[in-house]
């Protein structure tokens, strides 16, 4: 026999058994002192990997200790009833044996057994509704602008059907995708023309990025990346999957028009693509007829397009330093670095990786690689064969994605096309059962200055329609109720939710990012109101420039128009008074205070038909606050052969 075969105590019994008895009661001391240190000071750490995997250890430990000190105290009690010859209550005695004697037996081996194969299946908040984390960003702080617009598609496209895609003009009417992000604009701003929204949206971004009180300079660059994940071929004959929904051509064109018409940006200083696909034509075509000067990018030039070029600086520094994402650097395109101002423009569907396909997930298509498949390790799941990472606490590639100098952190707002929607990337887009859409297409698009809060609202809206329901095999439909699902949301918004010893440095510079904004889940899914609409938080204000029901408004006869009431009212600090012409009229629009002195003109131009939105922000025409109390506003339409005056009554609270 060797020594080490003789006196090693790996080999020692005597060893074998003191570890054996000490090891759950030491392990068990050790997880309740864990626990206390770890939770006390910081509760959300509850929610950690390692605290699910002490807590089970430490409710073992806790049951083993309670029934072995109830264990003692019966038998000793035991025995002195016996003597006393008490024998009732010596069986009471004996009973609470037994019960502590099972305490210590089965509760911690159910335990240990939960605590090994604990599985979450479907999303669970641990911080429930309305319990907004973060710090709200934008002129109106967590605010995100909902338009909805039944008429902007066609209830009746089919886009199974190879001759009916959803792109089609047919299917998609421009006029009101128009109108729709014309007046998101005006309600995210607060401001009366498009002209004086634009203007502080480009000087609320530069006051945030140190370059002072300015807007909008000449000769800046403006780079917008949309999503073409399946244009893999120019044609969408070639490709296979060129019904499957994609960035909407028509959402893109609308923000166009914005950027150029309304906001001053010559064509020229406009780059628009996804880098590493191409442009599909029917999207290059309907985009290039209107602003033929704009550069239209594709990752082989064709057709008269512009190819990428790749940069050779390293600017994506990933913060999990390689634990998860093996390559641990990313390099981008000259467009994008170079641009002064990003725009991010996804389709809003879920993701069978990711969960959500949203603003993060959006810039996967963004690096000089051939793929993303790199950045797969830190999503939800990374293949179909790997396990769900869906604890709170993990390593989240959005957060950095998000939070980038020069990725998320050069958006200058923040526009989800909703137009035609759907549960996971790689499908057409279905009708929604939800409210307000009630089986027809989503119709939407949102607005905000603020990611992390119009993240939120579109996470909800997706959670809402696609539950995990058990008769769904596979788990084609889901996506968006993964387990843990919105931590990226919670760790970018606050940064106590960070994973245990990461910090988030996507620059790698030695500056953690900040709170990128504001994140909460909304009370339910049939009122859909956050803390601001409530009063109760400093978080999420959803403005919805529709009618909460779905239920379309009967449109009003040519030579007569509607005017709704002003939304919210009583109102601080501005609200917004819709209404919807017949036909192309002479609009006036003008604030009255009680005692009929006029404050402000909101409107005085041609207009045309179809539904518009006048904002106030409670300011006097000499830019002014207006003081509280009761106003009026009239509304005079004017047109061939006719002339008609409507007002109503708003309160201003300051």
């Amino acid at each position: 026999m060797t020594p080490c075969q003789s006196n090693c105590k790996h080999n020692n019994p005597v060893s074998k058994s003191w570890r054996k008895r000490f090891f759950l009661p030491v392990t068990g001391l050790l997880s309740v002192l864990w626990i206390l240190v770890r939770i006390i000071p910081k509760p959300s750490r509850a929610a950690y990997p390692c605290m699910k995997v002490a807590a089970p250890l430490a409710s073992t430990f806790i049951a083993y200790t309670i029934g072995l000190l109830v264990s003692v105290f019966s038998i000793r009690k035991v025995k002195g009833t016996m003597h006393q010859r008490r024998y009732r209550l010596t069986a009471v005695f004996i009973l609470l044996l037994i019960g502590s004697a099972g305490l210590m037996v089965f509760q911690p081996a159910q335990d240990m057994i939960a605590g090994q194969n604990e599985t979450v299946k479907t999303f669970e908040d641990p911080l429930g509704p309305n319990q907004p984390i973060g710090e709200a960003r934008g002129i109106h702080p967590g605010r995100v602008v909902w338009a909805y617009d039944p008429d902007a598609t066609n209830e009746n496209c089919n886009p199974n059907k190879s001759t009916d895609n959803y792109y089609l003009d047919k299917n998609t009417n421009q006029e009101a995708v128009d109108r729709m992000l014309a007046e998101a604009v005006l309600v995210l701003t607060g401001m009366p023309t498009h002209a004086e929204a634009w203007d502080a949206i480009f000087r609320y971004f530069n006051q945030n990025h140190d370059k002072g009180d300015v807007g909008y300079a000449a000769g800046e660059k403006i780079f917008i990346k949309i999503n073409a994940v399946h244009a893999w071929t120019p044609r969408p004959d070639g490709s296979g999957t060129h019904t499957n929904v994609d960035t909407s051509p028509h959402a893109v064109l609308a923000m166009l028009k914005q950027l150029v018409n309304e906001a001053g940006v010559p064509q020229e200083s406009i780059y628009i693509g996804d880098p590493y696909t191409h442009i599909f034509t029917h999207c290059h075509d309907h985009w290039r007829s209107v602003f033929p000067n704009i550069h239209y990018l594709d990752k082989n030039g064709l057709d008269g397009r512009e190819a990428p070029t790749p940069s050779t600086k390293t600017l994506m520094y990933f913060s999990d330093k390689g634990d998860v994402i093996k390559e641990k650097t990313d390099k981008y395109y000259l467009e994008m670095e170079n641009a002064d101002y990003l725009l991010n423009i996804p389709a809003m569907k879920g993701h069978r990786w990711g969960g959500v396909t949203l603003f993060g997930k959006n810039f996967f298509g963004t690096n000089t690689r051939s793929g993303a498949s790199h950045m797969h390790p830190a999503l939800h799941r990374e293949d179909y064969d790997k396990p769900l990472r869906g604890e709170y606490g993990m390593y989240r590639v959005f957060v950095d994605l998000l939070g980038h100098k020069d990725l998320g952190g050069k958006i200058l707002i923040y526009y989800m096309d909703a137009l035609w929607s759907c549960s996971y990337e790689h499908e057409p887009p279905v009708k929604f059962k939800t409210a307000p859409f009630n089986e027809d297409w989503t119709s939407s698009i949102l607005l905000s200055q603020d990611p992390l809060a119009i993240e939120s609202v579109c996470l909800d809206i997706l959670q809402a329609e696609f539950p995990k329901t058990e008769s769904e095999e596979p788990q084609n439909y889901w996506y968006a109720n993964f387990p843990a699902v919105d931590d990226y949301l919670h760790q970018a918004a606050d940064s106590q939710y960070w994973p245990e010893g990461l910090t988030y440095d996507p620059e790698d510079d030695g500056t953690p990012i900040a709170s990128l904004g504001t994140h909460e889940h909304w009370n339910n899914e049939t009122d859909q109101q956050y803390s601001r609409n409530l009063g109760s938080g400093e978080g999420i204000e959803l403005v919805k420039l529709f009618e909460t029901t779905g239920i379309q408004i009967s449109r009003p006869e040519p030579g007569t128009f509607t005017l709704s009431e002003a939304y919210p009212n009583p109102f601080n600090p501005q609200t917004n008074i819709r209404f919807e012409l017949g036909q192309n009229a002479y609009v006036i629009m003008e604030i009255f205070n009680i005692q009929g002195k006029k404050v402000r003109t909101l409107i005085d131009s041609e207009q045309t038909a179809g539904r518009h939105v006048a904002v106030w922000n409670g300011r006097d025409s000499g830019g002014q606050p207006a003081a509280s109390g009761t106003y009026i506003y009239r509304l005079l339409v004017r047109g061939h052969g006719f002339e008609h005056i409507k007002s109503g009554e708003m309160i201003l609270l300051r």
